[in-house]
C-alpha cells in the first residue's frame, strides 16, 4: 500500500471517504468535513481532526447563513 496514494488511516472499512465524498457530489468544505470525521480515529490526533471537521463546518454555516443574508435582501 503507498502512503500517497492508499495510506493505511484511508482504507479502514470497506469504503474510501474520497468515494463516497465523490459519489456524493460533496463541495470541498462538506468534503473535508466528513473526510477529517470518518479518519479522526485511525490518524493518531482524534481530537485535531475534529476540531479541523467543525472549522469546516463552521464555514459552511457562514456560507449558507449569508446565502440566506442575500436571498432575504433580495424579496
Amino acid at each position: 500500500m503507498s502512503n500517497v496514494n492508499h495510506p493505511k488511516h484511508y482504507n479502514t472499512g470497506k469504503i474510501e471517504v474520497i468515494d463516497a465524498i465523490e459519489a456524493w457530489n460533496l463541495s470541498f468544505c462538506d468534503g473535508n468535513a466528513i473526510k477529517y470525521i470518518a479518519r479522526h480515529k485511525h490518524k493518531g490526533h482524534p481530537v485535531e481532526d475534529l476540531k479541523k471537521a467543525k472549522w469546516y463546518l463552521e464555514r459552511l454555516i457562514q456560507q449558507y447563513e449569508q446565502e440566506n443574508q442575500i436571498e432575504n435582501k433580495n424579496k
